[in-house]
């Protein structure tokens, strides 16, 4: 008898949870069902589903559509149509203002000659008062047939009372006129400041082009921007980056004024986005926060929890650190923008303070410093998970590449810098150096990961574009096929060719990403890279539900097929951000 009443009870016991559990699982309410997806959700496994359901924002299950549709009761319930959806795009290196700067002054992307710029300086000149500063952005010698620095006089020619004022595509040069120089009172006699250089002739008169620190010879004096062209460039760069899929920015090297503003934009409830912000130190933002401490995801939309430092220049304005001179250069090995024992002094005040560093670094020679100043202080500090990172990375050393693994760094690397270098970074670097030069593959194989951007407005924000870049090494025409591509419409070095095999399919193909780990790049990694793992970065039970809907497979088209897939709409915290003007074509059921 005893034994009997034991078996009821448990019986009961047993049959009363699973009846609980049941009905709580049969009738669950949450905000929005998402259903015949196509939905990849880039967790650990790279599972792939149909299914998810978002409550409060953020992702509570994921799965088939026949069992989320059991489980659950939603407000909103939304057919996918069978479209392809993937977590938000994070672009790991980016600069938000200055993106919206540039759409609102001269474009000079992909101009093929100074007369061109020319032309648009004039133009811009008649729509000015005299004496108002022109400014642009977006040159770059290295398409224009004499491919050299140009100078002041074809700008004095059509802008003689106005300052002009025109950033390299990199914004690691700037190309000025006369009237600039002269209010800024630059003559033969200024010196180059440490860390930058001025073009000069053979006169040693400036020619109107200064490199990395000299820049600020001029910059100084350009008028500081008001609220109101803050506000718009800041919403012009918020409304470029959603209708890309970009639901996080990790912006590089940002001012106090700069976060003020981001902060008002917050609380005015206009700042969808969410930026991860590195301040641009040393200065004034680096000693306030220092003070503060980290700024820990403000509103849901800004956290500041990073500096950013510069150790070189750039590539094509010949300002990258090399440890050999340049090979199209050889009196040049590039500039070094801060000394290594104050970049050891930040890094260990960084690290005790819990903020992360940020150093951009892309010659080998800049490289190599910033590993060895990194793998000291972290000794030193007995640091774990201090996830320090190069930005760029760009030109390694070989025995550097397996370091960040070791010494647990991060390569913070631009896919498209690459298909933008390619065709004159080996006459740069000669055949030998340069297969150290965008060694994504090469790093992979170490086991250390990659977190993808664009340095937007370095290159176009599009991810997409970066993910095409990264699995085929190939320019939007498809080149280079073959080594002959390479001959035909690169710059090479003087020795030539030495591995025609390294074009049969990309430049230097062995060094391409895999489909699924372009895309973590611009994923997964790149919220592990600013210690968001938790929050975003893929499509998972507890995380934000910022997440974009696109019109193609991009796991499955073809590499061209890459370049044309469009953002249908981008959601950031479950809310629609952006929709493209020809929406999903299915209903909403509410």
């Amino acid at each position: 008898m005893h034994s009997q009443l034991k078996f009821f009870l448990a019986f009961l016991l047993f049959t009363t949870f699973f009846t609980v559990l049941f009905f709580s699982m049969l009738d669950q309410n949450v905000d929005a069902l998402y259903l015949n997806g196509n939905v990849y959700t880039v967790d650990a496994k790279n599972s792939r589903v149909e299914a998810f359901a978002v409550k409060e924002g953020k992702v509570v299950a994921t799965g088939s559509t026949a069992v989320l549709k059991g489980r659950f009761t939603a407000a909103k319930v939304i057919d996918l149509e069978g479209k392809t959806v993937v977590p938000g795009f994070i672009d790991s290196h980016a600069h938000l203002l200055s993106l919206g700067f540039a759409r609102l002054t001269l474009d000079l992307s992909g101009v093929a000659s100074t007369a061109e710029i020319a032309e648009r300086v004039r133009r811009q000149v008649l729509r000015s008062q005299t004496g108002q500063w022109i400014r642009g952005r977006g040159w770059d010698q290295n398409l224009w047939p004499t491919k050299s620095f140009p100078t002041h006089r074809v700008l004095d020619a059509v802008a003689p009372e106005h300052p002009v004022y025109l950033e390299r595509v990199d914004g690691h040069a700037i190309w000025v006129n006369a009237r600039a120089m002269e209010i800024a009172g630059v003559t033969p006699e200024t010196k180059d400041p440490r860390g930058g250089r001025i073009v000069r002739d053979e006169r040693g008169h400036p020619t109107g082009v200064f490199i990395d620190d000299a820049i600020q010879l001029i910059a100084r004096y350009l008028p500081p921007p008001s609220e109101h062209e803050l506000d718009e460039a800041l919403q012009t760069a918020i409304q470029e980056c959603l209708s890309y899929g970009i639901t996080t920015v990790h912006d590089m090297g940002v001012g106090l004024s700069e976060l003020s503003h981001y902060i008002r934009a917050i609380d005015a409830r206009r700042f969808p986005l969410r930026v991860y912000a590195a301040v641009d130190g040393p200065g004034d933002a680096w000693e306030y926060y220092l003070q503060r401490g980290p700024l820990i995801d403000y509103g849901n939309r800004l956290t500041v929890r990073a500096i950013k430092i510069y150790m070189d220049g750039a590539l094509g304005s010949r300002g990258a650190a090399l440890i050999e001179p340049y090979s199209d250069d050889t009196t040049n090995r590039g500039l070094t923008l801060t000394s290594e024992e104050e970049l050891q002094k930040i890094v260990e005040q960084a690290l005790d303070h819990t903020f992360q560093v940020c150093t951009h670094a892309i010659g080998d020679r800049a490289n190599n410093i910033v590993l060895n100043v990194y793998e000291r202080a972290t000794r030193k500090k007995n640091a774990r998970d201090h996830r320090l990172r190069v930005e760029h990375a760009q030109v390694l050393f070989p025995g550097d590449i397996p370091r960040f693994r070791q010494i647990g760094v991060l390569p913070s690397m631009q896919p498209t810098h690459c298909t933008s270098d390619m065709y004159w970074a080996e006459a740069r670097l000669g055949p030998s150096r340069v297969r150290g030069a965008y060694a994504w593959a090469s790093l992979l194989f170490t086991g250390t990961i990659i977190p993808g951007g664009s340095d937007f407005p370095v290159e176009n924000p599009n991810p997409l574009w970066g993910i095409y870049a990264a699995v085929t090494r190939q320019d939007h025409h498809g080149l280079p096929r073959t080594a002959e591509d390479v001959r035909k419409y690169f710059q090479v070095s003087k020795e030539g060719i030495l591995d025609p095999t390294a074009f049969n399919g990309g430049w230097y193909v062995a060094e391409r990403m895999t489909r699924e780990q372009a895309l973590r790049s611009f994923t997964r990694w790149g919220a592990y890279a600013a210690f968001q793992e938790n929050v975003v970065g893929s499509l998972e039970g507890g995380k934000w539900a910022d997440f974009v809907v696109l019109s193609h497979d991009i796991m499955n088209v073809t590499p061209q097929e890459l370049l044309t897939t469009r953002v249908e709409r981008t959601y950031i915290g479950g809310e629609e951000v952006y929709r493209h003007s020809m929406p999903l074509s299915g209903h909403v059921q509410r």
